[in-house]
């Protein structure tokens, strides 16, 4: 029998039923691992009922995590974070807290090597332009060099300041790296000539976790950094949820209708900085493959300042796809669990993982009060209707939810428990930011920090609408069913 007489002889739809079997049997047996059960459910429904979709999805998008060169590094960097910082305590000397709390630091430092330091919270910045002109006059100060790594970048009229400034310090000398997420930033035209101006000054710029399929350069695109912070002479640096690009995001259209972004950068110095500066080091080596000797010797220098008012103590708490033990979601659940009287929580993507939803839950069951502010209007669709399949449950539940009017969009992230404890940060609370997004999250406690974030949430909430759950149940199904279909896909992590 020839070949064009045996493949006619084939019955190949039966063949492709087999496959499809067998293709399903595998997923079965391969999906769950290490896996969230959520997650695992909703990969499985799209393969067993779409296989044509959901297993070349799968392959492209199925690994939440960093695999070779990558992580190799990370590893190698966190083992270097624990030689340095082997001598310092975990709680800063003369600080005293709770046993809960105190776990929850040790659980931070076990996960990510970085222990509790102290510095001071020289200003939070809840102004866009004010943030901006409070960076580039600092950046204006340097004298030995500058780090800047922000997920969003883009050269327009808001931030040509700011660039203009790291051109200028350039040029006098100072050493000026900078770090954006390639496909966070490539999509904002003004991001077209950051790099070359900033180059041709001499100052180092690399593209984070680069797509460029040509040059080997392939992963899950969805994986990607979405850390925001500035470090200036290893003095002084701003963190939070800011990007360096207009509060319009380059949008005609946005500026048109007042669609404006708002979010919160805190302005910081002390040991707090050699902190953020070990997560640049680590991932400048990432994209440069340069190693920036003189952070370790920083962090090897252990100084604590005596806590009250402007120090505070801070804890940096990287997560990403290089911790698979996810420590941001760790901290944010164990806080809840830790909290006796109050949670507020803001985000402006809110979708949880089933651990943070009960953890709200419980802590409302045993008399703590829960607020949650969210935006009236998500900026991206999916997770505006994603977030919003929640919030039956958690009225009912009995968390007190408000909505930051539209047309601007709250950007900031943060929690403050109890008024003594707080988070501020790049990590939304959701499953992106838990898993597949390079985040750096900033735990502070003891000084001036919290009054001010509880200020800060104070001045949102004036400015909010709270939803009743009277009110949520009046939507129309319409609505409901694209909620619930978004919840569904949000689980694809």
């Amino acid at each position: 029998m020839n070949v064009a007489a045996w493949i006619e002889s084939v019955n190949w739809a039966a063949v492709v039923l087999w496959i499809e079997f067998l293709v399903k049997v595998a997923a079965v047996g391969i999906v769950p691992e290490r896996r969230q059960p959520s997650s695992s459910q909703a990969w499985l429904l799209l393969i067993l009922v779409l296989p044509v979709v959901g297993v070349p999805l799968y392959f492209m998008l199925g690994s939440p995590y960093v695999r070779g060169r990558r992580h190799a590094i990370q590893e190698r960097a966190t083992e270097s974070f624990s030689r340095a910082t082997a001598d310092w305590p975990t709680l800063p000397d003369g600080v005293s807290v709770g046993k809960r709390f105190g776990q929850i630091l040790t659980m931070n430092r076990t996960l990510t090597n970085l222990p509790p330091s102290t510095g001071r919270c020289l200003g939070v910045y809840s102004e866009y332009s004010a943030s901006l002109a409070a960076m580039t006059e600092a950046i204006e100060r340097s004298t030995s060099y500058v780090h800047v790594e922000f997920y969003a970048q883009s050269w327009d009229s808001e931030t040509e300041e700011f660039y203009v400034a790291l051109i200028a310090a350039a040029e006098r000398g100072v050493t000026v790296r900078v770090l954006a997420d390639h496909l966070g930033s490539a999509k904002y035209h003004g991001f077209r000539p950051i790099k070359r101006r900033l180059t041709a000054a001499g100052v180092e710029f690399y593209k984070m976790l680069p797509i460029n399929p040509f040059r080997g350069r392939f992963r899950r695109p969805d994986l990607r950094n979405h850390r925001k912070f500035l470090i200036v002479d290893g003095r002084e640096a701003f963190v939070g949820s800011q990007n360096l690009i207009s509060r319009y995001y380059g949008s005609k259209r946005n500026r048109k209708v007042g669609r404006e972004w708002v979010d919160l950068m805190m302005h910081v110095s002390g040991e707090v900085v050699d902190a953020l500066d070990a997560v640049f080091a680590t991932d400048w080596l990432a994209e440069s493959g340069e190693v920036i000797s003189h952070v370790l010797d920083r962090l090897r220098d252990y100084e604590v300042e005596k806590v009250g008012g402007e120090v505070n103590v801070f804890q940096v708490v990287p997560s990403g796809p290089g911790y698979p033990a996810e420590p941001s979601l760790r901290m944010f659940v164990q806080m809840i669990n830790g909290a006796t009287e109050s949670v507020r929580l803001v985000s402006p993507y809110f979708v949880p993982s089933e651990a943070f939803i009960e953890a709200l839950k419980s802590a409302v069951l045993r008399g703590v009060r829960v607020e949650l502010l969210v935006p009236e209007k998500a900026d991206q669709f999916a997770v505006h209707h994603a977030q919003q399949s929640y919030f039956r449950e958690l009225l009912e539940a009995g968390v007190i939810l408000y909505r930051f009017p539209r047309p601007k969009v709250l950007h900031s992230k943060m929690m403050v428990v109890d008024s003594k404890h707080a988070y501020f940060g790049s990590s939304n609370m959701d499953i992106r930011s838990f898993i597949l997004n390079f985040e750096v999250s900033i735990l502070v406690f003891g000084g001036n920090a919290v009054s001010e974030l509880d200020a800060v949430v104070d001045h949102y909430e004036d400015i909010s609408t709270e939803l009743t759950y009277e009110r949520w149940m009046e939507r129309p199904l319409i609505g409901r069913y694209f909620d619930n279909v978004f919840r569904l896909t949000s689980a694809l992590q």
